[in-house]
């Protein structure tokens, strides 16, 4: 009877997983939440740059936003998610400046910042986001540009000077923003300048800041293929009297063709190339047209040095759209794919892909996002949750390598070994970098980190790694729920996609009790039936506390669990 549900459940979740392929055999694009944040960035960026002629879009938006905002006064980053600060700040900046603005938002802020003069608001915003200004710089411009803030004396100053040096000096300027952000860093510190800044030497920085700005923007005008990002480029180039310079209009082009029907945008055009290799890997690689898909998941690796982040060729971004940019969760991703793929034959993109990897590594022995040694703000540090991604994808590969090439694995993987080790927490948890839950206090999700390291370490035959798994195993176990599922931490809410990570993490695991593993798949089964598989759940923290939803998170993270439980009730181990 139970293989009986599970084989029914999975044959529906795959179902669910291919009606969501494109029918010309492209890869998988998924399906983001639309954002407030992003709506109301860009919203604002079209008042900024014309808006008479973009009179119909701006209206459209503010539509969205207000048809979205909750009952006081407040936006969350989705329609599903809690309201927050900046979510709430930012939307009532792009209102205000229509005339818009709600009154039950502005005795909200009131209430969030003790005040809503400039330094209540300059007050908050930088004690919220801390030393990293990639964010809290941007929001804080948007609000004086919008009239919120009204003078731009305590508003900070980003170097944009520093962005004429080449990338690998940065790490030692001690910047305050992470790496991808240079394009705010160079509009969001020509603007400040312009309104006041009293170092008259970096005048003569700003027309090569404005090459570097033109540089590293892609083809088609969207930085990072973000909204915020493109956005606040925008009105912060607009407003210090660059309207007219070439990177904006092809940043208002790339707004213009990235709005959704109902006048809002999402916080990125799409997780094409991430969704695909979760949807290969829950597939376990069996596709009619797999070697189709492997030779397309190959030529979205990167070929050149990316010019955004100084990256080697031979890693892969989260698109395959122009705006993405090389990182280490998605080139693990698309390597374990490409082993499903292809059957563990070796190939050039996974020998390159390997090879950028392992350049990546800190010195700490932990693996970064998108570059080695920027420091300390969030995205460049190291972080378990992707160093055990690269661990799993080294170690799928590493027996096909070379001599050489094997044994630098080797080397580097016991160095993330060890750095793991000293991040697992003493209750045997580790805390993820990308992923978090909207429903904890803190914000964090060390459920999702854990389950994801346990999954990945389970086939790592060390000491070292069977002492962490052993801690991590006792950690999810834990924290299940009496329902049977799990939240992001002990004692929040179940959730399908969490419990779906764990699910499939203990499944790998030997001598786990049968009863722990039934009540997850009971849960997910009786979410199912709920006709709950497609229910939004807003995870990943994005960019800087953005919380989104992605609609392949839920089938992919769930067929992957049902595959590994199938295997384990089926051996009977």
């Amino acid at each position: 009877m139970q293989n009986d549900k599970v084989n029914e459940t999975i044959e529906y979740v795959s179902r669910e997983l291919m009606k969501r392929r494109p029918k010309n055999g492209d890869i998988w694009t998924g399906l983001l939440s639309s954002s407030a944040i992003s709506t109301s960035v860009a919203l604002f960026a079209f008042y900024m740059f014309d808006k008479k002629s973009h009179q119909a879009i701006i209206e459209k938006a503010g539509e969205w936003l207000k048809g979205t905002m909750l009952s006081d006064g407040t936006w969350g980053d989705t329609i599903e998610s809690p309201s927050n600060m900046t979510a709430t700040l930012l939307s009532y900046a792009a209102l205000n400046a229509i005339g818009q603005a709600p009154e039950e938002t502005k005795d909200y802020l009131k209430q969030r910042f003790n005040g809503i003069r400039d330094q209540h608001i300059i007050t908050g915003v930088l004690k919220y986001y801390g030393k990293d200004l990639t964010f809290s710089a941007p929001i804080l411009v948007m609000c004086a540009l919008s009239g919120l803030i009204t003078s731009w004396k305590n508003i900070p100053q980003l170097p944009f000077e520093v962005s004429v040096f080449p990338q690998k000096l940065f790490r030692f300027f001690k910047l305050p923003v992470v790496s991808y952000a240079i394009p705010a860093l160079i509009a969001v510190g020509i603007l400040r300048y312009k309104k006041g800044g009293r170092n008259k030497l970096r005048e003569i920085f700003i027309p090569a800041s404005l090459k570097v700005l033109q540089k590293l923007q892609p083809s088609n005008g969207g930085f990072l293929e973000a909204a915020p990002l493109t956005g606040f480029v925008t009105m912060c180039m607009c407003g210090a009297g660059y309207s007219n310079h070439v990177s904006v209009k092809n940043a208002v082009s790339f707004l213009s063709d990235t709005v959704r029907e109902d006048g809002s945008w999402p916080i990125d055009t799409n997780l094409a190339s991430w969704v695909t290799s979760l949807s290969v890997k829950a597939l376990d690689g069996n596709l009619e047209d797999g070697e189709h898909i492997s030779n397309l998941i190959k030529s979205n690796a990167f070929n050149f040095q990316h010019p955004f982040t100084g990256a080697r060729e031979g890693g892969w971004g989260w698109t395959n759209l122009p705006g993405s940019v090389p990182d280490a969760d998605d080139t693990a991703g698309a390597l374990v794919a490409l082993h499903k793929l292809d059957k563990g034959v070796v190939s050039s993109e996974v020998i390159k892909g390997i090879e950028w990897l392992l350049h990546l590594q800190n010195s700490n022995g932990g693996i970064p996002t998108f570059c080695k040694g920027w420091g300390k703000l969030p995205f460049d540090r190291s972080s378990p949750d992707i160093t055990a991604h690269t661990l799993f994808a080294l170690q799928l590969w590493r027996d096909k390598l070379s001599d050489e090439l094997r044994k630098k694995c080797n080397d580097r993987m016991l160095r993330m070994l060890k750095w793991m080790q000293i991040e697992q927490a003493d209750n045997g948890c580790w805390y993820p970098l990308w992923f978090g839950d909207q429903d904890a206090e803190d914000e964090r999700a060390p459920v999702y980190g854990t389950a994801i390291s346990v999954e990945y370490l389970a086939d790592i035959e060390h000491p070292i790694a069977k002492n962490m798994l052993a801690k991590g195993v006792a950690y999810l176990i834990s924290t299940q729920n009496e329902d049977g599922g799990w939240g992001g931490a002990i004692g929040l809410p179940s959730k399908l996609t969490f419990t779906a990570r764990v699910l499939s993490a203990l499944s790998g695991i030997g001598n786990i009790e049968h009863t722990i593993l039934n009540k997850a798949f009971d849960y997910i089964f009786i979410k199912i039936k709920q006709n709950e598989l497609l229910k939004p759940e807003p995870i990943g923290l994005y960019f800087s506390r953005l919380w989104y939803s992605e609609e392949m998170y839920n089938i992919t993270f769930v067929l992957t669990a049902l595959s590994q439980y199938k295997k384990k009730i089926t051996n009977g181990n």
